[in-house]
């Protein structure tokens, strides 16, 4: 396909926009980007620009684990190929337009690793059964002040401001800074607040179908983060934190539609087949799924019984102590809703991992339990979730079916990152069994999630 890169400069320049800022989405979830002079696309984007292979097997801290495209290959070139479809101009940098880019392998073979490539491909399952997903994410985070030691504090430290907006939950105006910055991106966001724990808050998006929503929560993410840093501040979206207070989730919301863009979750009021049907999936591929929606060893540490998080291996309807929630709304607003995301996770993987368990659901028509009622985390009837990020890997590693559905090469990339990031932190943690959130975590994870 090619590129129609003078008319893109042309619209570029009328905007007075000189940049632009090449970005895709590595396994860990980072943004890896190169900015492009406006005034050299023409030459420079219509055969990448090319990055190394490295960068799938590459660590926060810099080091490089080996694999398919690594130095056991000789880190061969990845070849980029932004998706002029998905620019939208920084209202925080201006005169920069932000673009997504889709990866290949030097031969023009779509890359086997890249979380957007992996996401289209289980898409495209769904389209074979005249399905198309829809999601809508909502993630939490964190805003924190760089002391001078140089570590981080909360912006402000007042609890029990659960869903208050205004200077007592934003004091300098920062957040109503970004939520209109938001808006001017023209991403689908539409509303915000603080959430339960001090200088935690909520950006909402619009729902729409998974590639496009993935798209628009990584740039949500990385447009928090970056107009954080240009203020001197820390935008953190990691799961736990600080051990005083609670953690940040990734709630994914998600429906089918049929072929004439129907939801077909909801007959009345009573679930569908289809419904059901997924809901059997992601419990039966639960601990499985839990290593994409989970992907750290801090993760771990938000998850238990009476958190709020979910700790069983269940459903029930409107009921935020299950891992998948059923909201009340039915018709074109029926829904299901896991709940055991973390900040941290990959909007790629996290959306690829829970579709490829509904599509095993829908395909094996695999019926769930009974829903679960009231207080769930008490009720013994539900096995409970991986415990910690190795049994969650674990439980991947023997999932045959989760892996044919992502793709066997993606699914070793990422278990050697992660089963490096376990080793790495057993190695310097003397007790690997605590909740107490380790310096470790924050040195590993804090910057870049």
């Amino acid at each position: 396909m090619s590129l129609d890169l003078s008319a893109f400069k042309r619209e570029l320049e009328a905007r007075d926009i000189d940049i632009v800022r090449v970005m895709y989405c590595d396994v860990l979830g980072i943004p890896r980007s190169k900015d492009m002079l406006v005034s050299q696309i023409e030459r420079s984007m219509e055969h990448g620009p090319a990055f190394c292979q490295g960068v799938w097997f590459t660590t926060t801290r810099g080091g490089v684990n080996d694999g398919k495209g690594s130095a056991s290959d000789g880190l061969p070139d990845l070849i980029t190929r932004a998706d002029l479809a998905t620019a939208h101009d920084a209202p925080w940098e201006p005169g920069v337009c932000y673009v997504i880019a889709d990866s290949f392998n030097a031969d023009g073979s779509e890359s086997e690793i890249a979380p957007r490539s992996v996401l289209r491909r289980v898409v495209a399952q769904f389209a074979e059964l005249g399905l198309t997903p829809i999601m809508g994410p909502e993630l939490e985070f964190y805003l924190a002040d760089q002391t001078e030691e140089g570590t981080w504090k909360r912006a402000i430290n007042k609890t029990g401001r659960v869903y208050m907006t205004g200077s007592l939950v934003d004091p300098d105006g920062i957040f109503l800074e970004m939520l209109r910055d938001l808006d001017e991106f023209g991403i689908g966001v539409f509303a915000g607040n603080h959430e339960f724990s001090p200088s935690q808050y909520e950006i909402n998006i619009w729902h729409s179908d998974a590639l496009d929503a993935a798209d628009r929560t990584f740039f949500l993410k990385a447009g928090i983060k970056e107009m954080a840093a240009q203020m001197g501040m820390l935008a953190t979206f990691l799961g736990k934190p600080w051990n005083d207070e609670g953690g940040s989730g990734y709630h994914l919301h998600f429906s089918v539609n049929d072929a004439s863009g129907t939801n077909v979750m909801a007959q009345g009021n009573d679930l569908t087949d289809v419904a059901r049907y997924m809901i059997g999936g992601l419990l039966k591929h639960a601990d499985a799924v839990s290593a994409f929606s989970n992907p750290t060893v801090n993760a771990f540490k938000r998850l238990g019984p009476d958190t709020l998080a979910p700790y069983r291996k269940n459903w029930g309807y409107d009921n935020r102590t299950t891992m998948v929630r059923i909201p009340p709304e039915r018709g074109a607003g029926a829904r299901l809703e896991l709940r055991v995301g973390d900040g941290a996770a990959n909007p790629y993987v996290i959306a690829a991992a829970v579709l490829a368990a509904a599509l095993d659901g829908v395909r094996n028509k695999i019926e769930p339990p009974a829903a679960s009622e009231s207080w769930s985390y008490a009720d013994e009837s539900s096995p409970t979730l991986p415990e910690t990020f190795s049994d969650a890997l674990d439980a991947l590693e023997a999932n045959d079916a989760i892996k044919d559905v992502l793709g066997s090469v993606f699914v070793e990339t990422f278990l050697t990152m992660k089963r490096d990031e376990i080793e790495r932190y057993s190695a310097e943690v003397s007790d690997t069994s605590t909740r107490e959130v380790t310096q470790w975590e924050l040195d590993e994870y804090l910057l870049d999630y």
